[in-house]
């Protein structure tokens, strides 16, 4: 086992939450595609330990199956009231087991215990692991993660021994001196400890204080006054710190979020026109030479290719968009854009959606469940749905698959090499041959051959004099008699 490698992390996701206004438990709101909580699990993985538990206490059925889905294998411990962070550990550790809820038992608590709370979703997993290093390399019974922030108000400062560097306090605000209110280094709430230590020390916080709670923070002193050292790890961004209490906050932690993922993205080759303007999630790739172009939110696990160009005002989210392929002003979900594809502006690629090499979904058209071969292009005005549609083929404009009976979804097979005339509906299920082709204007209810060509309209009839005798005097019926007029004088 690496010597840094914590035998155990506890994520503190109890609370309520209430400043958030909001029946979502506060651990549960998101930013950049994950989940508070979710956040803080991720980067405490990154540390590899032994164990992770997640302290769940308000909605904990809402937080268990929240973890149990997206981060199978967390275990939870519950806090049944809150009754403070030292008692929140407590449960956390109890769960992992008589030898951390023992300290009396042999072996107990053994190696490096971190403590993360649930609602701080910027801190890294580099930054914890700096935290671990300095506390397995200084020696320390406990090391507190800490930053130096701007304006220290109303955070806990940083008290340290000018000689040692060891942390001697952290002092309240509201109890601070104005020598010490000048102090710029806060605590985070992020510790590692020595977990033989913590454990017993944690059965020595007393809760003889206005919340009646037990505070993690008391350990501390604890372990100082048994000669204990007691270090600190400073964190190289101190906006890596931010917890969130209410939706402001909230959103200031997805705009950094944002940030740093658009940042990471450029300094790996992309390009992004307007960063202010474009939205990314946690979990979207890319390779080099992308373009994401202003007003383009990429969710989920989208990935954009190498030489691709997305945007302006797309939002494509779970959608792979390859090599050099264009998207433009278009909504996709679960969708495939092959190499050298092209789609928008203004399309709807839905789910199920493949394009194949330098194929087209163009102006205005609307794509589900269906598969479009190499350069078969749909260019503009159409629906295609439960369809397949082989290579070098064209749809006409404003055609529509006819895929649903009132009861079922039916496909729609076309060929390749086909073209298909303006105005068609196809109704499924159908297939339309290689090399066929449909006149405009038809309702293709029938399998075409291959190399046919399908007439399905009606006869054209032409009612001479329609108008004068059913609209006298419209404007329509005065100038068919004035059309009229300069044809029997032209002849």
């Amino acid at each position: 086992m690496s010597a840094n490698r914590p035998a155990a992390v506890v994520v503190l996701a109890a609370g309520e939450g209430t400043r958030m206004k909001s029946k979502t438990p506060k651990v549960l709101h998101e930013i950049a595609g994950r989940s508070l909580v979710g956040h803080v699990v991720s980067a405490a993985r990154e540390l590899g330990p032994e164990q992770l538990v997640v302290v769940v206490g308000h909605a904990r059925e809402q937080v268990e199956a929240h973890l149990g889905e997206h981060y199978a294998g967390t275990r939870t411990a519950f806090q049944a009231e809150q009754n403070g962070t030292g008692h929140a550990v407590r449960m956390g550790l109890e769960e992992l087991g008589d030898a951390w809820g023992s300290p009396q038992a042999e072996g107990s608590g053994g190696g490096t215990v971190v403590v993360v709370c649930g609602d701080t979703p910027l801190l890294s997993g580099a930054t914890l692991s700096a935290l671990t290093a300095t506390h397995t390399a200084d020696g320390n019974a406990v090391t507190v993660l800490t930053a130096e922030v701007p304006d220290s108000t109303g955070y806990g400062r940083i008290v340290r021994d000018a000689a040692t560097g060891a942390v001697t306090a952290i002092v309240e605000h509201k109890d601070a001196t104005d020598e010490q209110r000048a102090i710029r280094e806060i605590n985070s709430g992020v510790f590692a400890f020595d977990g033989q230590l913590l454990a017993d020390a944690l059965t020595k916080v007393r809760t003889d204080n206005s919340q009646g709670e037990e505070y993690l923070t008391d350990v501390l002193g604890i372990l100082r006054e048994a000669g204990h050292r007691v270090g600190a790890s400073v964190a190289g961004d101190h906006r890596e710190i931010l917890g969130i209490n209410n939706r402001v906050q909230l959103a200031e932690a997805r705009r950094l979020m944002n940030e740093r993922l658009l940042e990471q993205a450029m300094m790996a080759g992309v390009t992004v026109v307007d960063p202010a303007s474009v939205i990314v999630d946690v979990t979207v790739t890319f390779e080099p030479d992308a373009v994401v172009h202003p007003g383009t939110q990429l969710l989920g696990a989208t990935h954009i290719g190498e030489g691709a160009e997305v945007g302006p005002n797309s939002r494509l989210t779970n959608t792979t968009v390859r090599a050099g392929a264009r998207v433009d002003n278009t909504v996709a979900d679960s969708a495939t854009v092959g190499e050298g594809a092209t789609v928008g502006p203004f399309a709807y690629l839905r789910p199920g959606t493949r394009l194949g090499v330098k194929a087209k979904a163009g102006t205005f058209v609307e794509v589900k469940n269906s598969s479009l071969g190499e350069g078969t292009k749909v260019p503009h005005l159409s629906y295609v749905g439960d369809a397949t549609i082989g290579d070098y083929t064209n749809i006409g404009a404003a055609s529509v698959f006819v895929n649903y009976d009132g009861e079922s979804k039916h496909h729609t097979t076309i060929g390749s090499h086909c073209r298909t005339g303006s105005d068609n509906m196809f109704v499924a299920p159908v297939t339309v041959g290689d090399g066929a082709y449909t006149a405009a204007g038809s309702v293709i209810t029938k399998d075409v051959p291959a190399g046919s060509l399908a007439v399905a309209r009606g006869q054209q009839r032409n009612i001479e004099g329609w108008v004068a005798r059913k609209r006298p005097g419209s404007a329509a019926a005065q100038a068919a008699a004035v059309a009229t007029e300069q044809v029997a004088e032209e002849n």
